[in-house]
């Protein structure tokens, strides 16, 4: 990735050299492949019966490191998944030595820092010690730390690139799954820029200046089609039949936008299964719910008093989607897609989000929550034999922020409580103290885990902050971020070199690699706003007579490219 001086002095070396082994044990909490056959051999009671790690575990981390430099990169984000969220749902779905199959079994792990800023007055820029998910996924998307509320802008509301973004000008495919509303934060910052998470789609008020017909970017939907990722898939379907209020596609409901401009938009399983490609010829854009997704387990809502009631296990959801809409089917969809050849032999950028984690976690549903925790491990467990088989696939793993579930001995006197049967037979009581009956659970400020397995996955060992993530996966991905270079050798041909009056012309833009989109100018002609496919601008022009002087700039990189047409 090219940086400048000034970012080379604030982001050092430190964590792209080799890691020593001592650095790497004390990270702690290793997860190492192949550890667990002794877990479970012996009674817990018994000498060495809880035993992890079974033996000297030095050659395993040294296999485990592997430098940097991967093809692919998938970044799995538990949303509201904090270590007591994990142990809930260990606890419960495989008992208190048992292991998540695949969070417990990406082999380095560390922790990071999730703080955002404050927005303005005398603390403007300083620490905001709990951050909600827009602060952090703008973190990690951008590497540049904002308020709650942002979706990929700075402090100032100056927009950041996101991985996404580098990805597809870097020539990579990219993907963004979610179990919510594909609006929701933490999709929204690797394809938008906000100042306000709220801003979903045209209709909506808050989007303020953003909004197209007050001169903005648009909405988040209306960003999501002009950042134009190879595959979307998650719920929010909503806000894409709303009408565009302003721009070329005015007038238009965002679904009519999105197939006239190519995207292969699918509602259901069955549709998804007959998706063969997704790339930016025919990108994918699945919306399944309105909404959020409906949850695994049915709901099992924490009361004053709640653990002292009868310990309950979780039931599945009635509601809940086509087990071809799970999560792990998404990622092994999303894979499978995006894991095509390319003449280019670049690989791909996938974020993949278990959202619901947090939505049931505020919502003191215990059940609800370990659910999604469990399917979230579900998509690891997918994402882990992908790179395992891969060979040059990094996989990352982590939470956007903490939670406030937490596992208690007693039963507390004032705040919300549940009791669970688990894995083990036996009770488990977990305690919502945050906020009162009815009300919605605060996060928490806690650093929160990341783990990771493949190529470059040592950078994540020790303590890091969220936009450390940003610097691995792109150092990883080796991503030029001048957009402006990537776009350098951009031109135009014409497919009549002198037409005649009247006579139609296509102009064709091309190594536009650094745009999503470009201007196109005639003369005094305002041709509009194009999509850029692969590097390529094509738009149709009926010849008027005289010289003319055809433009087309880059929307992202400022580029300009120019030729003279001559109709005779």
């Amino acid at each position: 990735m090219t940086r400048g001086t000034d970012m080379e002095q604030h982001h050092p070396k430190r964590r792209r050299t080799a890691l020593t082994l001592g650095a790497v044990l004390i990270a702690g909490a290793l997860a190492l492949p192949g550890t667990a056959e002794a877990v479970g051999q012996l009674a817990l009671n018994q000498h060495g019966g809880a035993q992890r790690a079974a033996g000297d575990q030095t050659q395993a981390v040294r296999q485990a490191i592997k430098n940097a430099n991967a093809k692919n990169v998938i970044l799995l984000i538990g949303d509201g998944m904090g270590d007591s969220e994990i142990t809930v749902a260990r606890n419960y779905q495989y008992g208190a030595a048992g292991r998540l199959p695949g969070l417990d079994a990406l082999p380095l792990t560390g922790s990071y820092t999730t703080y955002s800023l404050v927005k303005d007055g005398s603390d403007k820029g300083k620490p905001d010690y709990v951050t909600d998910s827009a602060a952090s996924g703008s973190a990690w998307a951008t590497g540049t730390k904002t308020y709650d509320g942002a979706i990929s802008v700075d402090i100032d509301n100056t927009p950041q690139k996101t991985l996404v973004e580098l990805a597809k000008a870097n020539g990579l495919r990219t993907g963004n799954v979610s179990t919510a509303e594909i609006q929701d934060a933490t999709p929204a910052v690797q394809v938008a820029h906000v100042g306000a998470r709220s801003c979903y789609g045209p209709d909506t008020a808050s989007c303020g200046t953003d909004a197209l017909q007050n001169g903005g970017l648009g909405s988040i939907s209306e960003q999501l089609l002009n950042t134009r990722p190879d595959l979307t898939l998650g719920g929010g379907s909503t806000s894409f039949t709303q009408t565009a209020k302003a721009g070329q596609y005015q007038g238009k409901t965002l679904f009519d936008q999105a197939s006239a401009r190519g995207y292969q938009v699918v509602g259901d399983a069955a549709g998804l299964a007959g998706v063969r490609r997704a790339d930016q010829q025919h990108p994918v854009l699945g919306l399944f719910t309105p909404g959020n997704f409906p949850t695994r387990y049915a709901p099992t809502t924490a009361t004053v008093g709640g653990a002292d009631q009868a310990a309950v296990r979780c039931t599945p959801n009635p509601a809940r989607l086509d087990t071809g809409l799970s999560l792990a089917s998404l990622t092994n969809k999303s894979i499978g897609l995006l894991n095509r050849p390319q003449s280019n032999g670049k690989g791909f950028f996938l974020q993949v989000e278990g959202a619901s984690i947090d939505k049931q976690d505020h919502a003191a549903d215990a059940c609800g929550q370990i659910g999604e925790t469990i399917d979230f491990d579900e998509a690891v467990q997918s994402a882990l034999a992908f790179a395992k088989k891969d060979g040059n696939t990094l996989v990352i793993a982590t939470a956007d922020h903490a939670h406030s579930s937490q596992i208690v001995d007693n039963t507390p006197p004032t705040s919300l409580s549940t009791a669970l049967v688990t894995a083990d037979g036996t009770t488990m009581k977990v305690s919502y103290g945050t906020a009162g009956a009815g009300s919605s659970q605060q996060h928490t400020g806690t650093q929160v885990r990341i783990a990771a397995f493949g190529p470059g996955a040592a950078n994540v060992v020790g303590l890091t902050d969220q936009t450390d993530t940003f610097f691995t996966v792109s150092d990883s991905l080796r991503l030029n971020d001048d957009l402006a270079a990537l776009s350098r050798g951009a031109r135009i041909d014409l497919s009549v070199g002198a037409p005649r009056p009247n006579q139609r012309v296509t102009l064709t833009g091309s190594r536009f690699n650094g745009d999503r989109q470009v201007r196109v100018r005639i003369g005094s002609t305002d041709l509009g706003t194009v999509d850029v496919i692969d590097g390529t601008a094509a738009v149709q022009w009926r010849a008027v007579a005289g010289n003319q002087t055809a433009t087309f700039t880059g929307v992202q990189s400022g580029k300009q490219a120019a030729t003279q047409v001559r109709v005779r």
